[in-house]
């Protein structure tokens, strides 16, 4: 057997990007999926999640593009909030897809406090007073 490995592309580096941020949003995301599946989570919840990581992927890149272009940005708190929202699946994404946000720490710190702010909110919203409540202002009995 040969210890080579096979020859790389053009442009192509040793390491390459890491595949981690898409497994977590996945992983994720099918865990909310799951939650409502099997009736912890209501329905809607699964599509709250998705629609909003949407909504944050394309806020990261218009705010890319205006960043390329000389035009008006999006304010980080813009991005954060989205994030908090539920949005940060999405934001992950982004960060991994368009190398946008990836590498200041600044940034990166208060994104990932919103994320485990987002995932407290979930795990209390998985409480039986959370759930009443939740299913509350969504009008789920």
């Amino acid at each position: 057997m040969s210890n080579r490995l096979p020859p790389r592309r053009a442009g192509q580096s040793c390491a390459g990007p890491s595949r981690v941020p898409v497994v977590v949003a996945g992983l994720f995301l099918a865990f909310i999926a799951g939650l409502a599946l099997t009736a912890r989570l209501p329905p809607t919840m699964p599509w709250i999640y998705l629609g909003v990581s949407l909504v944050t992927f394309i806020a990261y890149a218009a705010d890319k593009s205006a960043a390329r272009d000389g035009r008006w940005r999006t304010p980080e708190n813009t991005l954060h909030l989205l994030a908090l929202l539920g949005g940060w699946p999405g934001a992950l994404l982004a960060q991994y897809r368009l190398r946008h946000k990836s590498s200041k720490p600044s940034f990166l710190i208060v994104f990932w406090a919103t994320v485990l702010l987002n995932c407290g909110a979930l795990g209390w919203l998985l409480t039986a007073n959370g759930s009443l409540a939740l299913r509350a202002s969504l009008g789920v009995g």
